[in-house]
């Protein structure tokens, strides 16, 4: 049993670190791709706030997969 636990130790903290490293850059890289499209759709001569609009879609997207995989998560972790 102890030594179950010292084993998979390791991994425990690798998986978590890996997460938070994932929610981390997961949000600044969300930012950029809104950004250029952003960019883009004002070359293009669409307005700042209908390009502001249309962007606003990517953050929600990030936010539903944020909250699928944390729900994943604390399911797994009730059972």
């Amino acid at each position: 049993m102890i030594s179950a636990i010292l084993v998979s130790g390791p991994h425990l903290v690798f998986l978590v670190l890996s997460l938070l490293w994932i929610a981390a850059t997961l949000g600044r890289r969300v930012r950029k791709a809104r950004m250029a499209f952003e960019k883009q759709l004002m070359v293009e001569g669409m307005s700042k706030e209908d390009a502001k609009r249309i962007s606003a879609f990517y953050e929600e997207l990030k936010d539903s997969i944020v909250q699928m995989s944390m729900r994943g998560v604390s399911l797994r972790g009730r059972r």
